[in-house]
């Protein structure tokens, strides 16, 4: 009876070793992915950063050209209305 018990504690052992070094497997698998996602969020993220960069850069030309154009035809409106000799 010794001899069962022995030989069946030995077995489950090895089951729960196996389990476990399946287990390890998977884990490691999976932060081997949870890194790369990591990687291409922190990729995604600089991407928006660099559009709002060139957003806010395109707002700011924008912003200059509207702001000639409004003296372009201020200095218009005013030579229109000047007398001339």
């Amino acid at each position: 009876m010794a001899d069962v018990s022995q030989e069946l504690i030995n077995e489950l052992l090895q089951r729960l070793h196996q389990r476990a070094d399946k287990s390890d497997t998977a884990i490691r698998d999976l932060r081997n992915e949870m890194n790369s996602m990591r990687f291409v969020v922190h990729a995604h993220q600089s991407d928006i950063n660099n559009l709002y960069t060139m957003l806010h850069q395109l707002d700011a030309r924008l912003e200059r050209i509207e702001n000639r154009l409004e003296l372009r035809e201020l200095a218009e409106a005013q030579a229109r209305f000047e007398p001339h000799p």
